[in-house]
């Protein structure tokens, strides 16, 4: 899919200084949203199956080079956006720096996370999930678990994380830690240590990720054993591009579920992209009330399934469709459609 990359570019030279490089991109996302999950009864708020959802993002990407050919930058975002008719909602995020040489980048602060890099885990669409805000991303394998990301939701985690690229392989390893708040050393300090592998040849590429959490949020699995939330992680893909066609197939363990995504994504005639999706979730049946401990458990046996419609219509302006069926027990469906626009 063709995406239109604006940079407003910046050189900044005196005697004995080196260049500086800044760039300014992003996009803008707009559209409807029918939820049949927000037609609730006795909901207080009356909120409506049908809303506006929108988003606005400005990414700031700075940086300069060394005598020695060594890399060293930074990376903060400006974001608002609104969901589901609630009031709209304007962020900055913490930002990231980086020093890179050669093939090896290392990041910190606001990291991008070794699992949310992994290929394959995201669709290949604008919103890299489903229709116009990724409709809860229920296309992702992995259920039930957290894992780092760069957030534009302020402070976030702190990070480190390091990246080498070598022809067809990709070796990245992330550790974060959110600090305590109260005092205690250990008080919401989840540690998370993670890793991914990717090798890709030709049209075909393969991915392994896995990531191990301490101190995190636990709950209570059948069978009486104490486990943390985020831990163990487990995830696995393979996909390849056929010119015309695509496929994805991607696997997550997680304490929460197993589940299996399939992807397969068409282009049709010149501008048109259509993405379908189905995820089977087997899970583990986390029999305690996690609510009472501020958690949401949300992981239940089902099949969730999903189709992306794109047009590109020329100038970074993309028309997008989609539709999800949660998988619940209830079925719970929607619709989004709108414009989506990269500069």
């Amino acid at each position: 899919m063709k995406k239109v990359l604006f940079a407003t570019t910046a050189l900044i030279a005196t005697a004995g200084m080196a260049a500086a490089e800044v760039k300014i991109s992003g996009y803008g996302r707009f559209g409807l949203d029918w939820n049949e999950a927000n037609d609730v009864a006795g909901d207080a708020d009356n909120t409506s199956e049908t809303n506006l959802t929108s988003r606005f993002r400005l990414t700031f990407d700075v940086s300069t080079e060394t005598d020695g050919g060594v890399t060293v930058g930074g990376r903060i975002r400006a974001q608002a956006e609104n969901r589901d008719g609630a009031q709209g909602r304007a962020t900055f995020s913490s930002p990231q720096f980086h020093v890179a040489y050669g093939g090896l980048r290392v990041n910190v602060g606001n990291i991008w996370g070794a699992i949310d890099s992994a290929p394959g885990l995201y669709l290949n669409t604008t919103s890299v999930g489903t229709g116009i805000d990724g409709m809860g991303f229920n296309s992702l394998a992995i259920k039930g678990a957290g894992f780092d990301t760069f957030t534009s939701a302020g402070v976030g985690r702190g990070g480190i994380e390091a990246i080498y690229s070598a022809g067809g392989f990709t070796g990245h390893i992330s550790y974060s830690k959110q600090n305590g708040t109260d005092g205690n050393d250990d008080a919401n300090g989840e540690e998370r240590t993670a890793i991914m592998l990717n090798y890709s040849f030709g049209d075909y590429f393969v991915t392994g990720a896995y990531q191990s959490a301490d101190n995190g949020a636990t709950g209570l699995t059948t069978g009486g054993q104490t486990v943390e939330l985020n831990d163990e992680l487990v995830f696995v893909a393979a996909g390849a591009d056929f010119g015309q066609f695509g496929a994805t197939l991607q696997y997550a363990q997680t304490e929460q579920a197993d589940a299996v995504t399939l992807a397969g994504e068409a282009e049709v005639g010149a501008a048109s992209t259509v993405i379908a999706w189905v995820s089977s979730t087997d899970s583990n049946n986390v029999d305690t009330d996690l609510a009472t401990a501020g958690i949401q458990d949300g992981v239940n046996d089902g099949t969730a399934f999903g189709i992306n419609y794109e047009y590109d219509l020329g100038g970074g302006v993309t028309f997008v469709a989609g539709y999800v069926n949660d998988g619940s027990d209830s079925e719970e469906n929607s619709v989004q459609a709108g414009l989506h626009f990269s500069f």
